[in-house]
């Protein structure tokens, strides 16, 4: 979702921005140091203040291991190609993303079979049926408003192509952001299938800024005002909204249906032929520990993957207010892993992208 990749790494009682990594080139990551982890992730676990998910339990697994967490962060598909690019001289440890491109990185062979302690307790709808990956922050797709410019959250899509929402409407790139991939696949379920889909996102068009490839970067431009509506999700875009007073989650729904939504988890998967195995290994089970579980709503406002952890915390409460009314679909992450490409072609069509 995010254009720039930043590296942090995990020091005693901060994460310290290190610099950021041109697109090709520089020299290697994780070396032969047997002390460190390094972590290529989408967006939205981290915290911009220091104060994310990422950033206390990176913390908390260096205090307890001495292993220190370089992380590294972009969109979806676009840690994807990276870990691609890299397949003959590997640099990433551990590889978190959204569907469908957890499922991509196994069908390109990126992914070593490894299901780290506890995964039997993460539904099976959450983890691959061949081990190589594993949800470990359960998520759910959504829109944004802004509840000061407007008195109340739009109701449907077609609420959208109001001229109101003119250059004042705007969502991720699919194909590049998961939650920009996600509109697509909501789309398709909620108009009953592409060609109706790309018919209705072809009107949209009208309305859109136009293409982003951070999902992220929408949020303040939708507390500011510049925008009125965007895509997001919704652990990210509540734990935006704590620093964001204007920021509102919705869920469109088609005419006078229910508004809907569907899961999309952050997934973890140990990277084939990683540098530093052993310390990915360590690392995915310790995200599937209780005490980080616990911390999925409480510090990342999402939710636990694992079954058995049942949150209570006041972020917890919230969220299964947001929930409320939303009717949950399960998609064809087989299909849309193997169309994704001429699901993407088809909206480049329809929108002129």
């Amino acid at each position: 979702m995010k254009r720039s990749i930043k590296i942090a790494v995990a020091v005693t009682g901060s994460l310290a921005l290190v610099g950021t990594l041109a697109a090709c080139g520089g020299g290697s990551l994780t070396g032969s140091d047997s002390k460190t982890v390094t972590v290529y992730s989408a967006d939205g676990l981290k915290g911009e203040n220091g104060d994310g998910f990422y950033d206390k339990v990176f913390k908390d697994f260096e205090k307890q291991t001495g292993i220190k967490v370089k992380y590294v962060e972009g969109g979806s598909g676009e840690m994807v190609q990276r870990v691609a690019r890299e397949k003959t001289n590997t640099q990433a440890d551990v590889l978190v993303t959204l569907p469908p491109f957890i499922q991509q990185a196994d069908g390109k062979g990126l992914l070593e079979k490894y299901e780290p302690k506890n995964a039997d307790k993460v539904d099976s709808s959450g983890r691959a049926p061949d081990g190589k990956w594993t949800s470990v922050v359960n998520n759910y797709f959504g829109f944004v408003y802004n509840k000061k410019e407007l008195p109340e959250a739009p109701k449907t899509w077609e609420d959208l192509l109001d001229k109101k929402f003119k250059g004042k409407l705007q969502y991720s790139t699919p194909g590049v952001a998961g939650d920009g991939t996600a509109v697509l696949i909501k789309a398709m379920h909620d108009f009953g299938g592409k060609e109706a889909a790309m018919e209705y996102l072809k009107k949209l068009q009208a309305n859109n800024v136009g293409p982003s490839s951070s999902t992220s970067k929408l949020a303040p431009k939708t507390d500011k005002g510049e925008l009125l509506v965007a895509n997001g999700d919704v652990q990210m875009n509540f734990a935006q909204s704590k620093s964001m007073p204007n920021l509102g989650i919705w869920f469109p729904a088609k005419g006078d249906g229910k508004p809907t939504s569907f899961a999309l988890p952050y997934a973890a998967g140990l990277v084939h032929g990683a540098p530093n195995s052993e310390n990915g290994k360590k690392l995915l089970d310790y995200l599937l520990t209780e005490e980080v579980q616990k911390q999925a709503s409480e510090v990342s406002g999402g939710f636990p993957a694992r079954t058995d952890v049942k949150a209570t915390d006041e972020n917890a409460t919230k969220l299964a207010d947001i929930m409320k009314g939303v009717d949950i679909f399960t998609p064809d992450w087989s299909d849309i892993d193997k169309n994704l490409k001429s699901y993407t072609d088809a909206w480049k069509s329809a929108t002129g992208s």
